[in-house]
């Protein structure tokens, strides 16, 4: 199970494209002056960020978060985002648990950071449902039944504000494909949540550009291994 979640890491750090730039010295005055260089530069991040599973380009990005929260204190964006490096991080690492552990506790409070800044409290719901499954592949044996719970509850409150986030579905899908078949997951009970992902990503319109709208690649890739798998 926990190189299931590894992969699953994997997988969902490769969603988004955009343009990359490269931040020069002085972004931070220039984004204050121009909001479109303020979302250049978080584009790219973003960008950065959503193209990596290595742990050093991971923190990078998580660095230049940092400094664009410093940019837009008043932006959600940038807390947001910062938690989900922090919990890919954690996912990938190879360090000690205790180090990941560390990592996700920094999500924690990036995510917090959001969440007072008036983040969409669905999408930070989502993430934190992340943090749970990263806390769960750290000791799959001893913490399953405390986050596997927690993940699920996660969910349901997401989806009581925004049952349209396709997200929620993602991660809940997700969530039930690691599942042991004896405990009621696995592929096939999976499948019909991951196929509800994908009408909710076809009826999606994130907000902005820096909106969350990751997942539908990691949904779709989903999908087709069922389709290989049952022609073989």
């Amino acid at each position: 199970m926990k190189k299931a979640l590894f992969t699953l890491a994997l997988v969902a750090a490769s969603f988004s494209s955009f343009a990359a730039v490269t931040q020069q010295p002085t972004a931070a005055t220039a984004a204050t002056n121009n909001p479109d260089a303020y979302t250049s530069m978080m584009a790219a991040t973003i960008q950065d960020l959503m193209s990596t599973g290595d742990p050093a380009k991971l923190k990078q990005a998580d660095a230049k978060l940092e400094r664009a929260a410093q940019v837009a204190p008043k932006d959600w964006l940038p807390r947001y985002y910062q938690a989900y490096a922090r919990v890919i991080t954690a996912f990938v690492s190879k360090e000690e648990d205790e180090t990941k552990d560390k990592y996700l506790d920094q999500a924690e409070a990036a995510l917090a950071q959001a969440r007072k800044l008036g983040g969409e409290e669905s999408e930070l719901l989502v993430v934190q449902a992340y943090i749970y499954q990263a806390r769960l592949s750290i000791s799959p044996m001893l913490r399953s039944m405390k986050y596997s719970k927690m993940v699920t509850e996660t969910l349901a409150q997401a989806k009581k504000i925004n049952p349209a986030n396709p997200r929620i579905y993602l991660v809940q899908a997700n969530n039930v494909y690691y599942t042991p078949s004896m405990f009621g997951g696995g592929a096939e009970v999976a499948k019909p949540l991951f196929q509800e992902a994908q009408t909710r990503f076809t009826a999606f319109k994130p907000a902005s550009v820096l909106s969350p709208n990751w997942g539908e690649r990691q949904v779709k890739g989903r999908l087709k291994s069922y389709e290989t798998a049952s022609v073989k």
